[in-house]
């Protein structure tokens, strides 16, 4: 039952997504100049998307324009990027530019993953366990699928089934409610989880990840169009991601000054510094925003995940991630 309202719940804000963006933007238009970027992040707003949120408020400060819209997955943003209802989406399309031949290019790695699996202790313990149960993850070709699916084959097992809930904070209060006994969550849910008052979740150990968990990406006809805006996103994000890695406090600061999010509750307010500092003692922000690994890394990860097919050392760099406009950052900054 909770999945297939999840099914229905995913149509109903797709279609609400498209119809909005529709609204506001004029699709023949998108290479002028004057006109907005439109992002389409894929997740619902939460503290996990501050540091992204300050770099758009700074490049505001310089006259870049955005429309802002949380998706509920990553397959919403990826179709509201492929449908041309926005201009650059969040996740990792690696799937989608494969199988379908999207037109889509990674320019910018926002963050490795930093996924964990979260078990109810009271129903299981081990990896053993979870073999022939159900697990959700976010969705189809997703990061959380991608680990999940690894986790299984390095712990011997296979899942009964792989549903789908888009949204770790969704997930999560689906693990609280006792509608789903096993799921993978990011930090900041599994800190929510292991802390709650309930005491008995668990979560099951893993490996290390090097993989990227989230990145902008675009059309290349967009990255053609707009490099001027997008390098100043790009400019601002690389100023954000060095002052939160030298001081994670910088997050909680920022938000004050942009009044963003204005609606956390207090208690996730003080969860803002643990959080940042956590992501950055896990060096889940590197400083070269993917340009030295993320493809490398990225490809041996979902190709032994099964997200993406073929020879790992026969696919090309260039068939999914554009870097030129971050390299000429990069230099430009460097002179």
């Amino acid at each position: 039952m909770l999945a297939l309202e999840n099914r229905k719940n995913t149509r109903f804000f797709l279609s609400v997504a498209l119809l909005l963006f529709s609204l506001t933007a004029n699709v023949s238009a998108r290479d002028s100049a004057s006109e907005p970027v439109r992002i389409a992040l894929d997740d619902l707003p939460g503290i996990d998307m501050l540091n992204v949120l300050i770099a758009l408020e700074h490049a505001r400060e310089r006259g870049a324009t955005f429309e802002i819209s949380y998706m509920q997955s990553e397959g919403l943003a990826a179709q509201a990027v492929t449908s041309g209802f926005a201009d650059i989406g969040m996740g990792t399309p690696y799937q989608l530019i494969q199988r379908q031949g999207a037109p889509l290019r990674m320019f910018f790695q926002l963050s490795l993953l930093r996924f964990f699996p979260v078990v109810n202790a009271d129903h299981m313990d081990t990896w053993k366990d979870l073999d022939g149960e159900v697990m959700y993850t976010h969705g189809p070709g997703s990061g959380t699928e991608a680990v999940m699916n690894m986790l299984a084959r390095r712990n011997g097992i296979r899942y009964r089934e792989m549903k789908y809930i888009p949204g770790s904070g969704v997930r999560a209060r689906a693990m609280l409610k006792n509608q789903i006994k096993a799921t993978v969550v990011d930090t900041e849910r599994r800190n929510m989880l292991v802390n709650s008052d309930r005491g008995n979740f668990k979560v099951l150990p893993m490996t290390e990840l090097l993989a990227s968990d989230e990145a902008l990406y675009a059309s290349r006809d967009f990255l053609a169009a707009r490099p001027d805006m997008t390098k100043i996103l790009i400019e601002e994000l690389l100023n954000v991601w060095h002052q939160i890695n030298t001081d994670p406090g910088y997050v909680a600061r920022q938000r004050e000054k942009y009044n963003l999010l204005p609606d956390l509750e207090p208690s996730r307010v003080d969860e803002i510094i643990p959080y940042y500092s956590e992501m950055v003692a896990e060096s889940a922000f590197p400083m070269d925003r993917g340009l030295a690994s993320a493809f490398d890394a990225d490809i041996r990860f979902y190709s032994y995940a099964g997200t993406i097919e073929g020879n790992p050392s026969e696919l090309k760099e260039e068939d999914y991630w554009d870097f030129s406009l971050l390299r000429s950052v990069i230099q430009q900054n460097t002179r």
